[in-house]
């Protein structure tokens, strides 16, 4: 089930200054973004938000995106409202997700809102009366956790310009991998896609590569990334699947280990979106190409930029 077509481009939704999609952010936004989140970095404590009242919505389990989130608003003076498990709200009543949020946003200034469900982010902003923040529909799109792999690529190479990406893991459900393919479609990529046959990038992705003149191959063995400036890693997530016999089969299809970044090139870093299972060894952890804990880290500064921008707010940072 999903609530609108993916990836539909917005309508009413930016009259409210949400993020639902990377595509809700041009090139020029997406890099006004990152100015912000290198500023809160160098001063992440500022009273932006006092007085302000901040909805987290996570019908779906998270631990560092709620977290990152609590701490982004924290950090900037503003008070959180919300739930961390749909099963104690009264959605497990049958409440529809139009009156959660036409309720919710009658209490907030703004909702930051996980869902499972394919579409339900873009469905919230168009019935609610303040701004939404994707935090993860379904397979869909995750547009924050772009925004903070956007700024830890930058960070470590200097430049989002003319880089080799290689993906690998569950590229079929992986919505990390679907908003980073897109918002890196402004710089000049080319990519490496590695995936098992039953998780191999969606057909639209390609199609999308294809219109925006993106340069890719395709691989199904994690053994060729000389080339790569970024090597993306995700997990394969059980939750995703309705056949477990067929999560079981691709589980740990692929596992990075240290030795395996031997002859790659300096400026290489390894990110990943966490929770890892077992597609990174932890003997990579204290190699210096390994980057993920950082990557996490960067979340607040994204993240509080990401806020401030929604309610603007950014004009008043210190």
């Amino acid at each position: 089930m999903v609530f609108l077509q993916r990836n539909k481009k917005p309508s009413g939704a930016m009259k409210t200054r949400s993020l639902v999609s990377i595509t809700d952010y041009t090139k020029e936004k997406i890099l006004h973004i990152l100015d912000l989140a290198s500023q809160f970095e160098k001063n992440p404590n500022q009273d932006l938000l006092k007085g302000k009242i901040i909805a987290t919505l996570f019908f779906e389990p998270s631990t560092r995106t709620r977290l990152s989130f609590e701490t982004a608003v924290n950090r900037l003076g503003g008070r959180i409202i919300g739930f961390s498990d749909a099963s104690t709200t009264s959605s497990s009543k049958g409440e529809t997700l139009k009156d959660t949020i036409t309720m919710v946003s009658n209490y907030a200034d703004l909702i930051i809102m996980r869902h499972p469900l394919d579409g339900a982010a873009r469905y919230a902003s168009e019935v609610s009366a303040v701004p939404v923040i994707n935090a993860g529909d379904g397979s869909n799109q995750h547009p924050t956790q772009t925004m903070l792999d956007l700024y830890s690529i930058k960070k470590t190479q200097g430049t989002l310009e003319n880089l080799h990406i290689t993906m690998v893991g569950d590229l079929k459900y992986g919505r990390t991998v679907h908003s980073l393919l897109m918002a890196m479609s402004h710089f000049n990529p080319s990519f490496t896609f590695i995936a098992p046959d039953e998780l191999r990038l969606p057909d639209e992705y390609k199609q999308f590569c294809f219109e925006n003149g993106i340069k890719y191959r395709e691989l199904s063995e994690l053994t060729d990334f000389a080339d790569a400036d970024i090597l993306y890693m995700t997990r394969v997530q059980r939750e995703r699947f309705l056949d477990l016999m067929e999560y079981e089969k691709v589980k740990n299809v692929y596992t990075l280990k240290n030795k395996m970044l031997d002859g790659t090139k300096p400026n290489l870093r390894v990110l990943h979106p966490l929770p890892r299972v077992n597609e990174i060894d932890t003997d990579v952890d204290d190699n210096e190409k390994a980057y993920y804990f950082q990557q996490a880290r960067n979340g607040v500064y994204a993240r509080q930029a990401v806020i401030c921008d929604a309610l603007n707010v950014q004009d008043k940072i210190n």
